[in-house]
């Protein structure tokens, strides 16, 4: 029962990654690439998320928990200089 609902939350992951990529190479703004790179962040770490299930190794929660840091700080990186603020 939940193999069958994390794979149907796979599918969907899958389908916000492609969406949010195609979003990030189309975007006419530069926000519009930054609100899709952080999408695609977020949805890849539901992914590492779901392969540490699916593999049975909570190391990759670890890999997961780090990767969301790195993601959030770039994120507020590229914000500030797009504000002109470093």
């Amino acid at each position: 029962m939940v193999n069958t609902i994390l794979t149907i939350a796979l599918g969907f992951m899958i389908a916000a990654i492609i969406m949010a990529a195609i979003r990030f190479f189309a975007g006419p703004r530069t926000t519009d690439r930054i609100i899709a790179f952080d999408v695609m962040t977020i949805s890849l770490l539901s992914l590492i998320a779901m392969l540490a299930w699916f593999a049975q190794r909570s190391i990759y929660l670890d890999i997961a928990i780090v990767y969301g840091l790195l993601s959030f700080l770039g994120v507020i990186i590229i914000a500030r200089y797009l504000e002109k603020g470093l």
